[in-house]
């Protein structure tokens, strides 16, 4: 594993948990939680993140986090997981439900994994569609936007529209034999070797958190709850992905959760970092070269499971 980075782990737009996670493998965490401010509001809590300096327009984090109250509208739609409800949303930014957290336990776990399953299940319009017109991805006060084009295919989606931006911003952070090393699994995923799971299919669009790292589960007497998210259209395992990035509680019992809902073919957990290498990538955009190392391994990785699926 690579040392971790002195810097914590961005709050991304919307609501922020306070947790630390626990590294696994392809990267290691920061050392710390993420600094997060917050202020009650209309019997609420309105949350802003301070992981950075500000770096944008002072009126773009109400916007910002406006938009991610779209995202949460849009998830709890289905009724399929619990979600953090939105109390009102104004020029200031958002107003949320308190919540009071609770430790995780094993059942509550393996109940997220099967209510991911049928929140996945409810489908998007495409892939890339998010539920506002821009969406951004990383710390509040300075996030990236990123493209909401509706796409029909997820190799377009997540190679061009997500993963070749980063590759380009974060080549000189890589090295010219680590620049190769991320196109070449870009070359592979564009090419529709990920489109389904474990080489079988071609998975529709679905309904995705976008960001559902450990930290952005809370756990709750209602079971686990999903807050700040970077909601839109995308493959099932990008979310189940993201829980593996940093590790969650009662890791092994959400995926089992899920795959009683949802059955998944064998050995579809090697997709994975498939579906993280954007996260990775952000991190390594945002945070700097203590990511490198994991992001060459793990471009390294999808070109194997590429060549064993294709």
């Amino acid at each position: 594993m690579a040392t971790s980075p002195s810097t914590p782990r961005p709050c991304s737009p919307g609501t922020t948990a306070s947790t630390s996670p626990t590294a696994t493998s392809p990267a290691s965490p920061p050392p710390s939680p993420p600094a997060c401010a917050e202020r009650s509001g209309r019997g609420g809590m309105r949350r802003w993140g301070h992981a950075h300096p500000p770096q944008v327009p002072s009126r773009r984090p109400a916007r910002v986090l406006r938009r991610g109250g779209r995202g949460l509208a849009w998830l709890a739609e289905p009724d399929a997981v619990p979600v953090v409800r939105v109390l009102a949303a104004d020029e200031h930014g958002l107003d949320l439900e308190r919540l009071e957290p609770v430790p995780a336990d094993a059942a509550a776990a393996r109940r997220l994994g099967g209510q991911l399953a049928r929140l996945h299940d409810a489908g998007a319009p495409a892939f890339g569609w998010a539920p506002a017109p821009r969406a951004w991805f990383g710390p509040l006060e300075a996030p990236f936007a990123v493209p909401t084009a509706p796409r029909a295919e997820f190799s377009v989606f997540w190679a061009e529209d997500r993963l070749r931006p980063l590759a380009q911003r974060t080549a000189p952070l890589l090295g010219d034999e680590g620049a190769d090393a991320v196109e070449a699994a870009i070359a592979a995923i564009a090419a529709g070797v990920f489109d389904g799971i474990a080489g079988q299919g071609r998975e529709e669009p679905a309904r995705v958190h976008g960001d559902l790292w450990s930290g952005n589960v809370l756990w709750t007497a209602a079971g686990g709850t999903l807050i700040d998210p970077a909601a839109h259209g995308g493959h099932r395992l990008e979310d189940l992905a993201l829980l593996t990035l940093f590790g969650a509680p009662h890791l092994e019992e959400i995926l089992a959760g899920y795959e009683q809902a949802h059955p998944m073919p064998e050995g579809w957990r090697e997709d994975l970092p498939a579906h993280l290498f954007f996260a990775l990538l952000a991190h390594l955009d945002l945070f700097g070269t203590g990511y490198a190392a994991d992001a060459i391994r793990t471009a390294q990785r999808i070109v194997r499971r590429a060549e064993e699926i294709a």
